[in-house]
């Protein structure tokens, strides 16, 4: 998809996105375990590539303390104006926002990077990981939180329905929902395993989980450079 399609999908739901979140069980515990997943420490730098309307920031803001640093990058203007908001009413005076693209981070000399439900955005989710990684400090860490259809045998059912839900949110992508190997949701499951790779090719993982059933994917990993 092109940048233009993907700024101008998010930002025609940039006001629902938090309401449509919320409607999902469990979804801050998941980035909560994200965030868990950097093994943070008070006054570190974190960024959030993809930052959407900003719902992991709390969670990160918690963990790197008052001393610490959050920043939110997203590559469309209406997230980063309900994110701002968020910000601004809560009064986060050590959270900052950028308007970039995940694929090539405007950061640089941090301590951690999240990569939450975007990998599947990057046309080259390799590459952009590896960006990452070099985005990094001594020590420095990254953490992959996605959804993708599950492993288990018994969720055969529901990974049809996992099929349909994603090619009718992809942006710029009206594909079959059948789950063939060109489906949205294939070529969402190729880039979450072509990031998982990267990850493992290039830091120390730490972490590699399936929960929510085999739906949702948590992988991190510690620079070892």
């Amino acid at each position: 998809m092109s940048v233009a399609e993907t700024q101008a999908f998010y930002g025609r739901w940039a006001r629902a996105y938090d309401w449509l979140c919320r409607l999902l069980p469990g979804l801050g515990g998941l980035r909560g375990a994200a965030a868990d997943a950097l093994a943070l420490s008070p006054g570190d730098t974190v960024v959030d590539l993809g930052c959407g309307t900003g719902a992991n920031l709390p969670h990160l803001r918690e963990r790197v303390g008052s001393g610490g640093r959050v920043v939110g990058v997203d590559l469309t203007p209406g997230m980063l104006a309900e994110a701002e908001r968020r910000v601004e009413r809560e009064g986060w005076e050590n959270v900052h926002l950028v308007r970039g693209d995940a694929a090539n981070p405007p950061v640089d000399d941090v301590d951690a990077v999240l990569g939450s439900f975007v990998v599947g955005m990057l046309d080259d989710p390799a590459s952009a990981v590896e960006r990452w990684t070099d985005c990094l400090n001594p020590d420095g860490r990254v953490a992959v939180l996605e959804a993708g259809r599950s492993n288990h045998g018994v969720a055969s059912g529901l990974n049809r329905a996992f099929d349909a839900f994603v090619a009718a949110g992809a942006p710029g992508d009206r594909g079959d929902a059948s789950g063939r190997d060109d489906s949205p949701s294939r070529r969402l499951d190729a880039n979450i395993d072509a990031a998982r790779d990267a990850l493992a090719a290039n830091t120390e993982l730490t972490r590699d989980e399936r929960r929510v059933g085999g739906f949702v994917r948590v992988v991190a990993g510690r620079s070892t450079v």
